[in-house]
């Protein structure tokens, strides 16, 4: 084997290795990836029962039922609105009419079945994908800070 095959065979396997490397980081980064949702690109897009997704929009007003930990509430963007439940503590800004961000499944019941819960900061904070999300439906009231 020449000095040039030697080199050739080189750096064919040097490719080879940084194309599996870089596989394999992308098949992590797919598998923690969470993708955000609004209600109504939900109803556009079905996503399978086991992917993990956000879902963004404001709490309905009325809409909230509390059973001991379990909390069922509705999450609308003003065009769309889907049912989430969620069993745990709820944070202290949550509150209906209020921006939220939900992490969780869908059901195929199509409740949403949320595993965490994220409430706005103040009275101006809305979640960026959630503001986005209402500009989107045409729903968007200036005046909301972003941060």
């Amino acid at each position: 084997m020449t000095r040039k095959q030697r080199r050739l065979y080189l750096i064919g396997a040097a490719l080879v290795a940084l194309f599996a490397a870089a596989a394999l980081i992308l098949t992590a980064f797919n598998d923690n990836l969470v993708f955000f949702y609004s209600p109504t690109d939900l109803q556009t897009k079905p996503v399978g029962p086991d992917q993990r997704i956000r879902l963004g929009g404001l709490v309905e007003e009325g809409s909230l039922v509390r059973d001991g930990d379990t909390a069922l509430f509705v999450v609308t963007d003003l065009t769309s609105s889907l049912p989430v439940k969620y069993t745990g503590i709820l944070p202290d800004l949550f509150r209906e009419g209020q921006g939220v961000v939900a992490e969780g499944t869908m059901a195929e019941t199509g409740t949403f079945i949320a595993t965490n819960v994220l409430a706005k900061h103040d009275e101006n904070y809305m979640p960026p994908e959630v503001a986005d999300a209402l500009k989107k439906s045409g729903q968007w009231k200036d005046g909301g800070a972003t941060p």
